[in-house]
Order: C-alpha cells, then structure tokens, then sequence
C-alpha cells in the first residue's frame, strides 16, 4: 500500500498554482449525460473521483476523453440507465448521477454511493423531493429503483436542510420538467453556482443560483457547451494552511477570493499576513500560530465543512485553546485520534473538539480515514519534528491534484514510497 513519508519541520516558500473544484466538476460531468452533442469542460482535476466519474460515464455509453486539463465528453449515445455497484462505491458523490440519468431516460437504477464515511448521509432529502416530482422511488437490499412518467412534475420543494447533494439531484432531474420546479432552502454553495451557470450555458432555464431559492424551468433539450471549472476552494485553503503551520510564505495562485472570506477570516484570527491580489492569495505566517477560540462549522457562506480539520491542525500548534462545533457532518472528527499520536491536545465531546495548542508534534505513523481528514494529517506532519507516514492515500488522492509534487516545490520533504 503507497503512502507517504514527510520529514517536518521546514518552512514552505514559493508560489503554488490551485486545480479545479472537485465539487464542481463532479456534478457538471453528471449533467453532460442530459446534452446532446459533444461537451468540453475544462480546468479538470487529474484526481480519482473524476476518473470514477469518467468511467460512469463510459458505462452509460458516452464518448469520453481527456485532453490534458479538459474532458471531452459526448453522451449522444447513452443507452444504459443503471450504474453498477462497483463504480457508485467509489466515489461519494456518485449519487449525483441519480437526477441526470432519471431526467435523460427517465428511469434509474443505482446502489448507495461510497467515498468517505462522514456519518449518515440525507440521501431521504432527495428521495422525497423526487417523489414530490412524481418519479416512483423504490429501495431493496441496497439499491435505489427510480422511475419517472414523461414529463417531470412541476411542484415546489423545501428542503429540510440545505443539502449540496440533493440540490444538485433535484437541479439535474428537473431541466426538462413540465413547468417549472420551484426549490428552496437550496444550498447557495460556489459549486451550485457552477453547476448552474454550466446547465444554463447549454439552454437551460434555471434562476436563483447562489440563493436559497431556485427556480427551474423546463426545456425540451440541452445542446453542448463548452466551460471552465471554477478554482477549487478548499484545495486553497489547505495550500494556504500548509504555509500558516509551517511558519512560511505561500503565494496561492489561481483563487477565486470571493468563496475564501470565511478562511481567510480564520487566518487572520490566527495572526497570518494575508495579502489579496485578483486571483492571488498570499500567506505570510507569524512563527507562532495564536488560537482561535472558536469555530462553528455551516452551510455556505458559513466556514465550510471541509476546512474544519485543516484548521483544527493548525490549532494544534497554536498558542492558547480553541474550540470547534461541527455543524455539518457528525462523524467528522475521525482524523483527531491520528493527531493525537503526534502529541496533540483535542477532546472530542458530540459535535465539539476542545484543542489545547501545543509547542511541537512528534512524528507518527498515521493512517488518512477521509479525504479532507488525511489532508490535515499531512499539514500536521509538515510541522511535526521528526519522518511521518501517512497511509490510506486513496482518500487524499480523491481529491488532490499532485499534492506532494506541489509541497515539494515549495520545499516540503514529502514523498510517495
């Protein structure tokens, strides 16, 4: 099994350009099974959940291939309207293909998604909006049976909570509705926005995107598209993280400052010299991080889930306590009990993480549990005195672009064995 050996202790140094959101080109290269004609999307992360989503693709009968940073993606030929087991527990996300295959053929079969275990997922919050919808939904041993009549029906939804996947789901399933869908309480996320702007750029009729209200009216058809991927925010956040634990000096390149107030907020609580160009972040670190005292994690434009413990690593060499309150996903603190074998100080109490800053880690031989959790090991490890190993790397590899080669060239002693 490849992980990772990271000798700590060094200041990172240097410039460091940020991919692609995962969490938008996952659901945009879903809604190309709903376009005629050949899709290019471009600013494409070489990560694994985009390789599972491209194999879901190819599955369904697409013809699909990839031209450095771009997708090029035609689903003219879509004949298939199941995803197999194998490929659905790959990625977490691949339940966002439920909407696009139900509004292109009207009928869908798929298994419970997999990717990283962060608690119980609301998958319900999409059923039952697709019940609304007049699609018949039916589970057995594992499975999801979804069928629709011809047209969608138009109705209004209101989501119990403001799910980023069952927005996305009922987004995808409604483009070619009878009427019009009305969703609120939708999730206002960046990658919402994306997903939107890309639908719409194909001859969709969806308004509202970045608010709790959406409205989408129906089409006969979408055409091809050509669309950039917004910058991923939550890669730059931990490339800006990478530079405020290790004390260094990170010019992060390629952001979209707007989606980074709330971590850059953080930074600052936390005593960092943050400077804003246009597209460009750079982080100047003091030698000591300060605490933060507190942090509650929400939906956007709260300070998002995903961050939680890249700057929960922080505090762990911070100066004084901090305390978090994940708001979001309840099983989000697995990573804390590999921190603790380097010498961190973190209570795990429910929902909240009391993390007392100490002086120095110590090296540890640490297995990642999640994506976003394995990240924040790697940020301990660059701090830690000392050779760690991090394992597990299929999750950090679900979602980073050449991580090691990236530290690396700004001085990081990291490599893949």
């Amino acid at each position: 099994m490849p992980q990772f050996l990271i000798d700590g202790n060094k200041s990172l140094r240097g410039e460091v350009f940020v991919q692609g959101a995962k969490n938008s080109v996952l659901p945009i290269l879903a809604a190309t099974v709903l376009c005629s004609g050949q899709c290019i999307i471009h600013n494409c992360p070489d990560i694994l959940d985009v390789d599972f989503s491209i194999k879901i693709l190819k599955y369904l009968g697409g013809n699909v291939f990839r031209e450095g940073k771009s997708i090029i993606v035609n689903m003219e030929n879509i004949k298939k309207w199941d995803v197999p087991d194998f490929l659905m527990k790959g990625m977490r996300s691949s339940i966002i293909f439920l909407g696009a295959i139900i509004s292109r053929l009207k009928k869908a079969r798929v298994s419970l998604p997999g990717g990283c275990q962060l608690g119980p997922r609301p998958i319900d919050f999409h059923l039952e909006a697709f019940k609304k919808m007049g699609i018949t939904v039916k589970e057995n041993n594992g499975h999801l049976y979804c069928k629709a009549e011809e047209k969608i029906t138009s109705t209004n939804i209101k989501l119990p909570f403001p799910s980023v996947g069952a927005t996305e789901n009922i987004i995808l399933a409604s483009v070619f509705v009878s009427g019009e869908i009305i969703l609120e309480n939708a999730a206002r996320e960046p990658e919402i926005v994306d997903l939107v702007r890309f639908l719409n750029s194909c001859g969709a009729k969806i308004k509202g995107e970045g608010t709790s209200k959406i409205i989408i009216e129906g089409v006969e058809k979408l055409h091809a598209a050509e669309y950039k991927i917004i910058p991923d925010r939550i890669a730059a956040a931990t490339y800006m993280a990478a530079s405020a634990i290790t004390g260094g000096e990170v010019l992060v390149r390629n952001v979209s400052k707007i989606h980074l107030r709330e971590i850059v907020r953080v930074l600052k609580m936390c005593k960092c010299g943050i400077i804003i160009y246009n597209d460009d972040i750079l982080v100047k670190a003091p030698k000591r991080l300060f605490s933060i005292k507190e942090l509650r994690t929400s939906v956007y434009p709260g300070f998002p889930t995903d961050a939680q413990a890249l700057i929960l690593s922080l505090m762990t060499v911070s100066k004084g306590q901090s305390i978090f309150f994940e708001n979001v996903f309840s099983d989000r603190y697995k990573y804390v009990r590999e921190l603790l074998k380097m010498g961190a100080k973190v209570t795990i109490d429910g929902k909240k993480a009391i993390v007392d800053g100490v002086e120095n880690l110590n090296s540890a031989n640490m297995l990642a549990t999640d994506l976003r959790g394995g990240a924040a090991l790697i940020l301990a490890a660059l701090k830690a005195e000392g050779t760690s190993t991090i394992g597990n790397l299929r999750h950090i590899d679900r979602g980073y672009e050449n991580l090691e080669e990236n530290l690396k060239n700004l001085g990081a002693n990291i490599k893949r064995s």
